[in-house]
């Protein structure tokens, strides 16, 4: 098998030669890779007719063109068909393919976000809920968040908040229709687009259960097409942002020009328990609540200063499996998270293993880096990841603005310091960003930028 670089009506592909022994009537499936992606697949049949299906062209059947290479047309995009040579008794299948997929890079054209009207200090929360133990209140006022936007029940005479599961589900049900949507609109607004114009839609939540999903929600209420292209992320914690964002912006890759939209939606509010222990205490005094919507395109930008989205890395610490996670309560009769208090020190140490693999794979030092943005786990986890990879205060003062402001808002709260980021006018052409989300797995996710 061989490879290589070919010039085909003057766009860049890729060829690929297989030959395989002619076996009629048998019938089997040869599959191609380029660029280490599946590209295109052939059956071969007992008759010298073969169905070429290529995965580049969103499966187009293709036409069979012995002499030369063809094309069809996928939308607005002219794709190329594959050349196929047959002979009866050994056959030589050759194809080529765009490298479309490699060469157009999904870029993010706006962020909107939400939150909900009320807002509290953390003062507020332990005068409404009448919090006594001195632990609790020190480690609420230690935790340098100055409020958070949260949708809180009433306290009862005896100051203790009574939500059953039940009530916490259809509050996450309603409220993340509602601060979906704000977040969708003012994304879409920024972008001059209509909801009528999403061709693809990933929401993603860890706050509460739905079945239906968000994206049917809103694609119910929002004006999203019938056919949208959907997914939804369930359960992946703090991390899932970049978690989301990674498939979002491969099918942008795979869809140059159709539009994608990514919304994370945590109603932080709508999971938790009321107890006087110091890990609900610490669980309790850390989060928000809010909604994030990000718009990708895989386009020219023109003059237009958006960022490329050029790679990911993983990593998974499985050791720290349990560190942070949903239990079933029963003396609440409801679901509780549970954070390790070792889990800031876990994900430091392992901070410096996905930021040197992302920079390593595209020939970067951190030298070359003009922005973090790392997610607002706590103030101990941001100096943890601060410290181990050697960035500055300045490097993370959108992500500590965001802490203080609005507490952990889970999934979508990179986007928050990505708006403040771009607000503050400081980007310019060439500039690179490292994003990094933590949470659950445990998991550190990381994304590279370039403007």
């Amino acid at each position: 098998m061989g490879t290589k670089a070919t010039k085909a009506d003057g766009v860049q592909v890729f060829g690929m030669a297989v030959d395989i022994s002619y076996s009629a009537p048998q019938s089997r499936e040869v599959l191609g890779h380029a660029y280490g992606r599946r590209v295109a697949s052939f059956r071969e049949t007992a008759c010298p007719v073969f169905s070429v299906i290529s995965t580049a062209a969103t499966n187009l059947l293709a036409d069979t063109d012995p002499h030369g290479l063809g094309s069809r047309r996928v939308g607005h995009r002219q794709i190329p068909v594959i050349a196929v040579a047959q002979d009866w008794r050994r056959t030589q299948l050759c194809w080529h393919t765009v490298a479309t997929m490699s060469s157009v890079h999904p870029r993010i054209l706006s962020v909107g976000t939400a939150n909900p009207p009320g807002y509290y200090s953390q003062s507020d929360i332990l005068e409404m809920f009448r919090v006594a133990n001195p632990m609790v209140r020190s480690m609420f006022k230690a935790s340098h968040i100055e409020g958070r936007h949260l949708v809180l029940p009433e306290a009862g005479e005896d100051g203790v908040p009574r939500e059953d599961q039940d009530a916490l589900l259809r509050k996450h049900r309603k409220w993340s229709l509602k601060l979906g949507g704000e977040a969708i609109a003012r994304a879409l607004d920024d972008a001059g687009l209509r909801a009528d114009e999403v061709d693809y839609l990933c929401c993603i939540t860890s706050t509460g259960l739905m079945l239906p999903g968000l994206t049917a929600m809103f694609i119910k209420h929002l004006g999203f097409r019938v056919d949208c292209h959907r997914a939804d992320l369930v359960g992946m914690g703090c991390n899932a942002g970049l978690n989301g964002l990674n498939p979002t912006a491969n099918w942008c890759r795979a869809n140059p020009g159709r539009t994608a939209l990514m919304v994370c939606c945590e109603v932080n509010s709508a999971l938790y328990v009321y107890d006087d222990t110091m890990a609900t205490g610490v669980v309790n005094s850390l989060f928000g609540d809010g909604c994030a919507a990000v718009v990708l395109r895989a386009e020219d930008p023109g003059e237009t200063l958006v960022p490329a989205i050029e790679d990911f890395y993983s990593h998974i610490i499985p050791d720290a499996w349990g560190a942070m996670r949903y239990n079933w309560t029963p003396e609440h009769g409801k679901f509780s998270f549970y954070l390790d208090r070792d889990v800031p020190y876990v994900l430091g140490i392992h901070a410096e293993t996905p930021v040197n693999g992302l920079l390593s794979r595209n020939g970067l030092k951190r030298r070359d880096i003009d922005h973090w943005i790392i997610h607002s786990g706590g103030k101990k986890v941001i100096d943890a990841i601060k410290y181990n990879i050697g960035i500055t205060a300045h490097d993370v003062r959108h992500t500590v603005d965001i802490l203080r402001k609005f507490g952990n808002l889970g999934s979508g709260s990179f986007l928050f310091s990505y708006q403040r980021l771009m607000a503050e006018g400081c980007v310019e052409p060439g500039d690179r960003c490292v994003m990094m989300t933590m949470g659950p797995g445990s998991t550190i996710e990381t994304a590279l930028l370039h403007w």
